[in-house]
Protein backbone atom coordinates (compact mmCIF):
# COMPACT_ATOMS: atom_id res chain seq x y z
CA UNK A 1 0.00 0.00 0.00
CA UNK A 2 1.40 3.37 -1.01
CA UNK A 3 1.57 6.34 1.34
CA UNK A 4 -1.74 8.21 1.41
CA UNK A 5 -3.79 5.19 0.42
CA UNK A 6 -6.30 3.14 2.37
CA UNK A 7 -7.47 -0.38 1.58
CA UNK A 8 -11.19 -0.52 0.67
CA UNK A 9 -11.61 -4.18 -0.30
CA UNK A 10 -10.10 -6.98 -2.31
CA UNK A 11 -10.58 -6.95 -6.08
CA UNK A 12 -12.44 -10.27 -5.87
CA UNK A 13 -15.16 -8.65 -3.73
CA UNK A 14 -16.26 -6.46 -6.65
CA UNK A 15 -17.98 -8.46 -9.38
CA UNK A 16 -18.89 -6.59 -12.56
CA UNK A 17 -22.37 -5.08 -12.04
CA UNK A 18 -22.66 -6.81 -8.67
CA UNK A 19 -22.56 -5.83 -5.02
CA UNK A 20 -20.55 -2.79 -4.07
CA UNK A 21 -18.17 -2.35 -1.17
CA UNK A 22 -19.37 0.16 1.42
CA UNK A 23 -16.85 2.21 3.40
CA UNK A 24 -16.63 5.61 5.10
CA UNK A 25 -14.54 8.69 4.37
CA UNK A 26 -13.82 11.91 6.19
CA UNK A 27 -15.45 14.51 3.94
CA UNK A 28 -15.14 18.17 4.97
CA UNK A 29 -14.82 17.22 8.62
CA UNK A 30 -17.69 14.70 8.68
CA UNK A 31 -17.79 10.92 8.36
CA UNK A 32 -19.66 10.14 5.15
CA UNK A 33 -20.71 6.82 3.63
CA UNK A 34 -19.10 5.88 0.33
CA UNK A 35 -19.02 2.88 -1.99
CA UNK A 36 -17.00 1.23 -4.73
CA UNK A 37 -18.41 -0.84 -7.61
CA UNK A 38 -17.02 -2.62 -10.64
CA UNK A 39 -18.47 -1.81 -14.06
CA UNK A 40 -17.08 -2.94 -17.44
CA UNK A 41 -14.05 -4.34 -15.66
CA UNK A 42 -13.07 -1.12 -13.88
CA UNK A 43 -13.58 0.05 -10.31
CA UNK A 44 -15.36 3.33 -9.56
CA UNK A 45 -16.09 4.93 -6.18
CA UNK A 46 -18.50 7.63 -5.03
CA UNK A 47 -19.87 9.23 -1.91
CA UNK A 48 -23.02 7.30 -1.06
CA UNK A 49 -25.24 10.35 -1.42
CA UNK A 50 -27.93 10.98 -4.01
CA UNK A 51 -27.64 14.17 -6.07
CA UNK A 52 -31.26 15.04 -5.23
CA UNK A 53 -31.39 14.59 -1.47
CA UNK A 54 -28.67 13.56 0.98
CA UNK A 55 -29.90 9.94 1.10
CA UNK A 56 -27.83 6.81 0.56
CA UNK A 57 -28.34 5.12 -2.81
CA UNK A 58 -28.30 1.41 -2.01
CA UNK A 59 -31.68 -0.27 -1.64
CA UNK A 60 -30.09 -3.14 0.31
CA UNK A 61 -26.62 -2.89 1.79
CA UNK A 62 -24.21 -2.94 -1.15
CA UNK A 63 -26.91 -3.04 -3.87
CA UNK A 64 -26.32 -0.01 -6.08
CA UNK A 65 -27.15 -1.22 -9.60
CA UNK A 66 -30.56 -1.28 -11.26
CA UNK A 67 -32.05 -4.63 -12.28
CA UNK A 68 -30.39 -4.53 -15.70
CA UNK A 69 -27.01 -3.89 -13.98
CA UNK A 70 -26.37 -0.90 -16.28
CA UNK A 71 -26.92 2.09 -13.99
CA UNK A 72 -26.52 3.09 -10.37
CA UNK A 73 -29.96 3.78 -8.92
CA UNK A 74 -31.20 5.76 -5.93
CA UNK A 75 -33.43 3.61 -3.74
CA UNK A 76 -35.31 6.68 -2.48
CA UNK A 77 -36.65 8.00 -5.77
CA UNK A 78 -35.21 6.00 -8.67
CA UNK A 79 -32.74 8.50 -10.13
CA UNK A 80 -30.27 6.79 -12.47
CA UNK A 81 -26.56 7.56 -12.53
CA UNK A 82 -23.80 6.60 -14.96
CA UNK A 83 -21.54 4.12 -13.11
CA UNK A 84 -18.46 5.42 -14.98
CA UNK A 85 -18.88 9.16 -14.41
CA UNK A 86 -21.52 9.45 -11.69
CA UNK A 87 -23.50 11.80 -13.95
CA UNK A 88 -27.26 12.00 -13.43
CA UNK A 89 -28.99 10.34 -16.38
CA UNK A 90 -32.64 10.54 -15.32
CA UNK A 91 -34.80 11.20 -12.31
CA UNK A 92 -35.14 13.94 -9.77
CA UNK A 93 -31.40 14.60 -9.37
CA UNK A 94 -31.77 17.80 -11.44
CA UNK A 95 -28.49 17.20 -13.24
CA UNK A 96 -26.52 16.85 -10.00
CA UNK A 97 -24.37 13.77 -10.19
CA UNK A 98 -22.51 11.70 -7.65
CA UNK A 99 -19.27 12.87 -6.01
CA UNK A 100 -16.51 10.69 -7.46
CA UNK A 101 -13.62 9.44 -5.35
CA UNK A 102 -10.19 8.45 -6.67
CA UNK A 103 -9.44 4.74 -6.31
CA UNK A 104 -6.76 2.46 -7.69
CA UNK A 105 -6.70 -1.28 -8.15
CA UNK A 106 -3.50 -3.28 -7.98
CA UNK A 107 -2.16 -6.49 -6.54
CA UNK A 108 -5.65 -7.88 -6.02
CA UNK A 109 -6.81 -4.96 -3.85
CA UNK A 110 -8.73 -1.70 -4.23
CA UNK A 111 -7.34 1.41 -2.53
CA UNK A 112 -8.79 4.83 -1.79
CA UNK A 113 -6.36 7.63 -2.60
CA UNK A 114 -6.74 9.85 0.44
CA UNK A 115 -4.29 12.43 -0.92
CA UNK A 116 -6.15 12.85 -4.22
CA UNK A 117 -9.60 12.97 -2.60
CA UNK A 118 -8.77 14.94 0.51
CA UNK A 119 -5.70 17.11 -0.09
CA UNK A 120 -4.02 18.50 2.97
CA UNK A 121 -4.12 22.29 2.92
CA UNK A 122 -1.12 23.95 4.62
Amino acid sequence: MADGERLICTSAELVDGGHGARFEVDWHGCREPAFAVRFNGRVFAYLNRCGHVPAELDWNAGEFFDRARLYLICATHGALYDPVTGACLSGRCSGRGLQALVVTERGGNVFLSEKANFPVVP
